[in-house]
């Protein structure tokens, strides 16, 4: 799956985009905020990573800015199922491109892309000392749950505290909506 939006492109991630991954997330403030990006990240992590992309039913993306020469690597994004069945939205920019929009761009495309597969919910955390994280998440539709959990974070090292989010995505049919 692909997406266009007006300034990026999101796509499967190949192998030949290994050494731009590991470089765009060479920043110790993208893998403290990822709950599942290790710290140091290193090509290896970035090849494991994009091995998952072969899989057809994969619904996580990398996010390139478009220009005028080749994109540029600028986050990644999607979705992905838990151990507990349901869906996580996560979301990561490079910290150069912080404060343009990009990740709130990038998740609605990305929210389309769930409506068309029919997904009904996602869920999405942030942790606490990142609250700009949030602000994307309430951009997108998110709504706080009321519940604040630890959640063990690669890059941290440890658990730290992560407000959680859900959005509904396709209202249930209604007999009367089934009927008309």
């Amino acid at each position: 799956m692909f997406a266009r939006t007006e300034r990026l492109l999101l796509r499967p991630g190949f192998p030949e985009d290994a050494p731009q991954l590991a470089r765009a997330i060479g920043d110790e403030r993208i893998a403290r905020n990822v709950a599942r990006m290790p710290w140091p990240y290193c090509l290896s992590d970035a090849e494991r990573f994009l091995e998952k992309f072969e899989d057809a039913r994969n619904t996580t993306f990398l996010i390139f800015e478009r220009t005028d020469a080749a994109p540029k690597l600028v986050g990644g994004c999607g979705f992905d199922h838990r151990l507990d069945g349901s869906l996580q939205f996560g979301y990561w920019i490079t910290p150069a491109k912080w404060g343009r929009g990009f990740a709130t761009e990038a998740g609605r495309a990305t929210l389309d892309i769930a409506r068309t597969l029919r997904v009904k919910r996602l869920q999405a955390g942030h942790f606490i000392d990142n609250p700009a994280s949030g602000r994307v998440l309430e951009k997108l539709g998110f709504r706080p749950t009321g519940r604040t959990v630890p959640c063990f974070s690669l890059g941290r090292g440890r658990e730290s505290q992560t407000r959680m989010f859900a959005l509904d995505l396709v209202e249930e049919e209604t007999p009367s909506a089934i009927a008309a």
